[in-house]
């Protein structure tokens, strides 16, 4: 057994030599932190070193630190076994005989650090010190770990990149952009205080030479312009007029996120040349916290913990590998403050043991009368053995009712009860804990709920994943269980020393694959993310394990065959993982990848693996799927995990992720009960990290939102009208809008709108004095209205727009922003110049509109000053239409009425309010609402100069457009599949059955030749060709009846 010399440099002070007190140790390695603090208390109290001090103190109130590379690492973990500690590898690197760790006092946060503490809490929306509602120490213990991402991050963190955050796509400039181009140069106008200057430059040239042309062309101007003689290039940065967006770093212009937007929508492109924002502004307050051991929470190999050929006596931690029993748990009993109204019922509880979603064993107890208490005080075994449990199993103990039974037969009244039960409570709890450690001893849990019908129940499936317990303590279910009770610590081992099982593994794995088999291989490879896999072909894939490697693509269907129950079968997964360069060496897959990081994976080397791939994601493209890459991390066994450190990573990389991440766990933190403190203790990570500017914009984007939440509030209990009133008439909301910023808000322009939730709408100057638009920004603030689902889809949108932009397609979506800021509160984004297509109807010739095919139309040609400008109007409507068409059609939004669906002066058609998708579909009058695949009626197709089933150019560029679009997204269904997939387990009311998920398929053709898509795709149009009708008349009705169904009109 290894012994490792260790001197201990002591708290206290000698007092003749005037130096730290120094103690030398002889440390068994298989000791754990705890035992080694002891020994080491031990010995200076029986030397009688500083008796006042070690007698008033314990080990507790000490912590250990040594040094590396010159920062202070603390060896954070009690229960760490010694020997696998980093700073042991580290000083066996440096060939260090003895290595020197420091004890010292656990140091007080001082004042300054717990007001800076409540201020983070403030920001987050929870307090992340608060452990009143936890079993184990793994939030503080996430806390302390991913400080050193953070650190690492910091310190590789270039302050000018960082403060101006350039925005770049890392796409190719697609052809239609490119026809805008003249000999591949542009122009921009380049302003200097009052005065401005034009200059053409290639799309080529970098920031740094468009600045040198500039100055070159100034040259004889300076005095003019009041730039200095003593100055140059090097002392300015260009910035986008009126928006904090600035055109820095060594790219190509062509490249920048604003310059693409000025030449799609054709507009001159303004730029500022101002000096540099100050890097000063986003120093990071100083941590009060050493960096924690790299290897903490890590147990050793099983080599290192096993007991086998050990001195018994010197054994302090055991191998779970060496724990051959079956896997028990004592379900106690039940307790609940106040019964459910319905309280003759039986219940019993059911006990599995999951490793994602791959359920590992299951049982379950006798039924009992539901009463306040309910006790059973009986072991279940499970059919799994401790030494297979995985890391990330979780014991999922739920409630089930039936009503009741009699006693006479027992047996099949227990076969019945599972059949007709339904679920009341939930809970889960990790076998293995955060720091690899078996649990054992008793719990009493605190269960969650399963929403009524008639509750919000969008995140179920997600909520059902979490290991987190219900805060509300004097009102929900607890159950108390208790698990078998060790002598000492049970670790499941990192590894396995001994490379015997993995050779033989190797050659078994290794077998050529006949060619019939082959076909059957390819074909099941070739599946979809939702085919499911038959026991067949699962056994296939295990079988050809070595083959699956090969294929990156086969990843999925692979690691969905493993069984996971298996310690054996988890170590040879392992073993192949580590050794294959296949997935680092193919070209990224999104979809793949995602794929790797939904529900069904727990494992984290699976995880760590997708999360790899995805480091090479550009900003624009983690931006795209940051809201996705969010709701996955709740589908992570453990708060610290290769994901979160991903996002946390990137966020503190750009201000641009940095600021969406927040908002985005910050919605979640106060909506989400179930991952409040994971999301919480991410957050955290974050804004110790993100710098001083930007904590004073949140704080101030806080602040706002809180205000105008206190103001629709007021409003709500003051006002019951059903029309829009202005700002300005209902006398509350002025005070709170103008304590934002009186300068900013056109009270004028303002108005609470004539919906039950009172939405406000808002109207607010431009701060940037550089701006050249005098338009005002408009947002529409909802409270009582879950944006979350709205947000998703329009995610989805942006991801199909990236898609079709890869294709040189420009469908001119609108994917408007939308953004929820806390437990139904959020903001929408009021495009301008935009209306209703009820509004035109209504407004020329009242209810009857929806039948008049030629309003539209006339409605545009107005809007249009010559006739250039409506052929061009046109020609985006049959885009945009092309483009809505197709992408709601895909995911099936439904509930599509005048009222959702918008246009723009510019001919731009685009759809709001996704509260319905999914052919989950509003009825009326017990008749379903949709009788067409999407919403292309008889005015949108008079806009395409086309009548009954008449043909002409721009109808023809629609079809053509819709089939192009419609191909191209099925060229990606495996990652629209699982964003879908994902969408519905974290965010979709009532949508979480095979069918819905099933819908995605159908829409996409999948298994279908291009051909027969392309057939079906324009079957779809000629449909809606012949039922347009019906539309009108669905239409006409909800003119006529009002039926607003919660939805708000966001026209002025």
């Amino acid at each position: 057994m290894d012994h490792l010399a260790m001197e201990f440099v002591l708290p206290t002070t000698n007092k003749t030599t005037r130096s730290p007190d120094s103690l030398q140790l002889d440390v068994v390695g298989n000791w754990t932190v705890e035992q080694v603090k002891a020994q080491l208390w031990l010995r200076a109290v029986t030397t009688n070193l500083c008796p006042e001090f070690y007698q008033k103190y314990s080990p507790d109130h000490c912590i250990l630190l040594y040094q590396k590379k010159g920062s202070w690492c603390e060896i954070y973990d009690k229960h760490q076994v010694f020997q696998t500690l980093d700073c042991i590898r580290y000083w066996k690197a440096l060939k260090k005989d003895v290595g020197k760790i420091h004890v010292v006092l656990r140091p007080q946060p001082s004042d300054e650090s717990v007001q800076y503490q409540k201020f983070l809490n403030h920001l987050i929306g929870y307090d992340v010190t608060d452990v009143s509602n936890v079993h184990d120490d793994e939030l503080e213990f996430t806390r302390r770990k991913l400080l050193t991402p953070r650190k690492i991050e910091l310190a590789d963190r270039d302050p000018k990149l960082y403060s101006m955050d350039p925005w770049i796509t890392t796409k190719s400039l697609p052809d239609y952009l490119l026809s805008k181009v003249t000999n591949n140069y542009i122009l921009l106008v380049i302003h200097v205080y009052t005065s401005s200057q034009t200059i053409k430059v290639s799309i080529d040239d970098t920031p740094v030479q468009v600045l040198q042309s500039f100055f070159t062309k100034i040259a004889n101007k300076r005095a003019l312009l009041g730039i200095p003689e003593e100055v140059n290039e090097s002392n300015f940065v260009l910035r986008v007029c009126g928006r904090e967006e600035y055109i820095y770093g060594n790219y190509a212009i062509k490249d920048f996120h604003w310059i693409r937007q000025s030449l799609k929508s054709g507009e001159e492109i303004h730029l500022v040349l101002e000096p540099p924002p100050n890097p000063e502004q986003d120093v990071v307050q100083k941590e009060d916290w050493s960096q924690v051991d790299d290897c903490t929470g890590v147990a050793g190999t099983h080599e290192q913990l096993t007991i086998d050929e050990k001195d018994h006596e010197k054994v302090f931690t055991i191998s779970l590998w060496d724990c051959n029993r079956k896997f028990r748990v004592k379900i106690l009993g039940i307790d609940i403050p106040v019964l459910p109204r319905n309280s003759e019922l039986i219940v019993f509880v059911e006990a599995s043991i999951f490793h994602g979603q791959q359920l590992l064993a299951q049982e379950r107890t006798s039924p009992k009368p539901f009463t306040e208490e309910v006790l059973w005080n009986t072991w279940l075994e499970f059919n799994i053995k401790i030494k297979d449990l995985p890391k990330g199993a979780r014991l999922n103990l739920q409630v089930l009712c039936s009503k009741g039974q009699t006693q006479t037969s027992r047996d099949s009244a227990t076969h019945d009860c599972r059949n007709k039960s339904r679920l009341l409570y939930y809970v889960n709890l990790l076998v293995v804990d955060h720091r690899s450690l078996l649990r054992q001893g008793e719990f009493i849990l605190h269960m969650w709920k399963m929403p009524e019908k008639s509750e919000d129940n969008s995140s179920v499936n997600a909520d059902k994943l979490t290991s987190a317990t219900n805060p509300d303590k004097t009102s929900s279910m607890a159950i108390a269980v208790l698990l078998d009770k060790y002598c000492y610590p049970v670790a499941l081992p990192k590894s396995r020393d001994s490379r015997d099982s993995s050779e033989m593994d190797g050659e078994r794995g290794k077998r050529e694959m006949p060619n019939h088999l082959r076909k059957q291989f390819e074909q099941i490879v070739a599946t979809d993310p939702l085919h499911p896999l038959s026991s067949e072909d699962k056994e296939l894939l295990w079988h050809f394990r070595q083959e699956c490697m090969r294929h990156p693509t086969a990843y999925p269907k692979f690691l969905g065959s493993v069984k996971w129950g298996k310690q054996e079968a988890v170590m040879a997964t392992h073993q192949l993982l580590e050794r294959s360069t296949t997935w680092d060496r193919s070209p990224l897959d999104v979809g793949l990848a995602m794929q790797l990081l939904d529900c069904h994976f727990s494992d984290a080397n699976v995880r760590t693996m997708a999360v790899r791939k995805l480091e090479t994601l550009g900003d624009d493209d983690v931006l795209r799927y940051l809201l996705q890459l969010v709701q996955a991390v709740k589908f992570e066994p453990y708060h610290d995990s290769a994901l979160a450190r991903f996002l946390l990573k990137r966020a503190l990389r750009s201000k641009r992720i940095g600021h969406f991440l927040f908002w985005f766990l910050r919605s979640e933190i106060a909506q989400s009960m179930h991952y409040q403190q994971r999301y919480a203790v991410i957050l955290e990570a974050y804004l110790r990290g993100c710098g001083g500017a930007m904590l004073q914009d949140f704080s101030k984007q806080v602040e706002i939102t809180e205000a105008l939440q206190k103001v629709t509030r007021e409003i709500k209990a003051v006002s019951a009208e059903k029309y829009d009133v202005s700002a300005q008439g209902t006398g509350t909301p002025t005070f709170v809008l103008n304590a934002s910023d009186p300068s900013r808000t056109r009270i004028e322009q303002c108005k609470v709108m004539a919906s039950k939730k009172k939405p406000l709408w808002l109207q607010f100057k431009r701060a940037d004095p550089t701006t050249l638009s005098s338009d005002t920004i408009g947002v529409i603030f909802k409270d009582g209205d879950d944006l979350r689902q709205d947000m998703l889809i329009l995610q989805i949108l942006v991801i199909m727009e990236s898609i079709w932009e890869t294709e040189s397609l420009d469908l001119s979506l609108l994917p408007y922003g939308c953004i929820s800021t806390g437990n139904k509160i959020g903001m929408i984004e009021i495009v301008k110049d935009a209306t209703t297509i009820a509004n035109i109807q209504q407004s020329t010739v009242g209810n009857t509109g929806a039948f008049k095919d030629e309003i539209l139309n006339q409605w545009l040609r107005d809007k249009c000053v010559n006739e250039d400008k409506y052929q061009q109007a046109v020609e985006r409507f049959v885009y945009s239409c092309g483009g809505y068409c197709v992408a709601t059609y895909v995911l099936g939004i439904g509930d599509r009425h005048n009222d959702n669906i918008m246009i723009t002066e510019s001919g731009n058609l685009f759809h709001i309010d996704f509260g319905h998708i999914l052919g989950n579909y509003k009825s009326f009058l017990g008749i379903s609402k949709e009788r067409v695949p999407f919403v292309l009626t008889p005015d949108f197709l008079y806009v395409m100069g086309t009548t009954g089933k008449k043909s002409s150019p721009n109808f023809l560029k629609f079809q053509d457009v819709c089939v192009k679009a419609y191909l191209a997204l099925r060229h990606h269904t495996n990652l629209l599949i699982i964003l879908f997939s994902m969408m519905l387990m974290t965010g979709m009311p009532q949508l979480t059955s095979k069918e819905d998920i099933e819908y995605i398929r159908e829409a996409l053709t999948v298994g279908c030749t291009e051909d027969e898509a392309q057939r079906h795709f324009l079957d779809q149009i000629e449909i809606c060709r012949d039922k347009g009708w019906t539309v009108q008349f669905n239409w006409f009705l909800h003119l006529v009846l009002g039926i607003k169904q919660g939805v708000e009109k966001r026209s002025a």
